[in-house]
């Protein structure tokens, strides 16, 4: 796994997640706390959790089913996933360490 961030679509989804540990940032393009997160994954929590995990970003305004299906009531959500289950659901920004530690506790 690379330390790149992956754009998921509700084609790509289930594969994405179906093995190993993932972490999902929905998102949308007009939300600033949103920019805020994803510059945040990209700078620190990805290359921090290297090959342990995937680093995943799902747009909800090109991917609506997705939101309703994990139930994304606020932007940011950050959502962790284990072998395709859902483990754990974040809202808002989250502190880049906080991120990796719990990434890494899977």
């Amino acid at each position: 796994m690379a330390s790149e961030i992956t754009e998921l679509t509700e084609e790509t989804f289930d594969q994405a997640v179906a093995s190993g540990v993932a972490l999902v940032d929905f998102w949308a393009t007009w939300c600033g706390p949103c920019k805020t997160m994803g510059a945040l994954l990209e700078s620190q929590v990805a290359p921090a959790v290297g090959d342990h995990a995937r680093v995943c970003k799902v747009n909800i305004d090109e991917q609506p089913g997705l939101a309703v299906r994990f139930e994304v009531q606020a932007i940011p959500t950050l959502v962790l996933f284990k072998d395709g289950k859902q483990v754990e659901s974040l809202l808002g920004v989250q502190k880049p360490e906080e991120l990796v530690k719990k990434v890494k506790a899977l």
